[in-house]
């Protein structure tokens, strides 16, 4: 799974070093409609996934999860294929609309280990295999920059194609889906998606932990547009393109070199502690990149802030595990990963716009109160749910004793 999720990962950004030069080979169009389309094509995949993601969970709750895993994961293949005979913009545009439509599978597999997983190492399985997702986003665009400048666009998405096939294929042959008992006793007893829906709206700890992800998503991606802007007014040089690349993807390997970590430390002293911890340093390290003075001191600082958030999703999703019934993780699971893509979504626009009116500096003062806020509520959180327990464990020793 490890592998596959690496894959899958990396198609999804792999586009972006040469998307706007890609579109640009449909015709003769001025800059303004290269920069708009291109972020129109880049943004619709994870606009739909954001709407289809829940309703693949569910699937996979009801049908089983390794079917829905080939469905989305020969569906993403399929996508980028026909991508390498694309011959204008509105045929890319819908092929990435439908790469949005089929992208169920990260989600799904980390379903699928979950529900195999003992709860007391969840932290650390998921944490491992987070691993794989954030190495794909890491080196996605790194390979996918590569191929273009080796063998061109068009083989850039056949072999990608291929390889995902490849990878999907794997699954199909070594990956076996065992029915957890739990799910056995429950088949009769299948939730609607209102009543799942209304299950989440009445856990104010769960709806706390998808709102951080969609404010660390958002947090994280608000800068994502402006950091090449960022890095030119640190550098007189003219290898200001590599030093962007370099800054972007030193958030990835700090976040890949934590992810694990993190999850075996929340399996230790629990993951809603870990995650307020996360919070908190993510907020620390990301304000003082607004003051840098050098580029060396912003990628170190972009490190630890990989580092702070590499904890988030694995101890995000160990808490779906302990806190969910089996037979309808899959969907909660589903919920999580649409408010992460549109933070995906929401990150470059409102960055975009507060950088326009406020300057680049004023997005990392957006971003590290978002961090600060989003600990403050989980705290509070955290806090009423201890005063509740405390509260109901008094009136049972009450009841005990009359």
């Amino acid at each position: 799974m490890w592998i596959a999720n690496f894959f899958v990962a990396a198609s999804a950004t792999m586009v972006l070093p040469f998307l706007s030069i890609y579109i640009e080979t449909f015709g003769s169009f001025s800059d303004a409609y290269v920069q708009r389309w291109s972020g129109f094509i880049f943004g619709i995949t994870f606009l739909v996934a954001f709407f289809v993601s829940p309703l693949w969970g569910r699937f996979g709750d009801k049908f089983g999860r390794k079917k829905i895993l080939l469905i989305t994961g020969y569906g993403i293949a399929v996508s980028i294929f026909f991508m390498s005979y694309v011959d204008s913009v509105a045929g890319l545009f819908f092929l990435r609309m439908f790469m949005g439509v089929v992208t169920g599978f990260i989600p799904t597999s980390m379903a699928l280990i979950s529900a195999q997983t003992n709860k007391e190492i969840a932290g650390k399985v998921l944490g491992t295999l987070q691993m794989g997702t954030v190495s794909g986003g890491l080196f996605g665009p790194l390979i996918g920059g590569l191929l273009a400048d080796a063998v061109g666009f068009t083989y850039t998405f056949f072999i990608t194609a291929i390889v995902i096939t490849i990878a999907t294929t794997f699954v199909m042959i070594a990956i076996k889906e065992v029915v957890v008992k739990d799910e056995k006793e429950t088949v009769e007893k299948k939730r609607t998606m209102k009543e799942v829906i209304q299950y989440i709206l009445a856990d104010r700890l769960l709806i706390m932990i998808m709102l951080i992800s969609l404010i660390v998503q958002t947090a994280n991606f608000s800068i994502q547009p402006q950091l090449a802007l960022y890095v030119g007014q640190l550098l007189s040089a003219e290898n200001i393109a590599f030093m962007a690349g370099l800054t972007f993807s030193v958030t990835g390997l700090g976040n890949l070199v934590a992810t694990r970590f993190w999850g075996i430390q929340g399996d230790r002293i629990g993951h809603d502690k870990i995650l307020l911890i996360c919070l908190v340093v993510a907020g620390v390290f990301f304000l003082p990149q607004a003051f840098v003075t050098n580029i060396w001191q912003l990628v170190g600082l972009r490190f630890m802030f990989g580092v702070a958030i590499g904890g988030i999703i694995p101890c995000v999703t160990a808490y779906i595990r302990l806190a969910v019934p089996i037979s309808m993780q899959g969907e909660v699971l589903g919920y999580n990963q649409s408010y992460r893509f549109l933070g995906n979504v929401l990150g470059p626009v409102t960055g975009g716009v507060v950088a326009g009116i406020w300057g680049i500096t004023s997005v990392f003062y957006l971003s590290s109160f978002l961090f600060f806020i989003a600990a403050l509520l989980l705290l509070l959180v955290l806090k009423g749910k201890k005063k509740r327990t405390i509260a109901k464990r008094s009136l049972v020793n009450s009841s005990g004793r009359a």
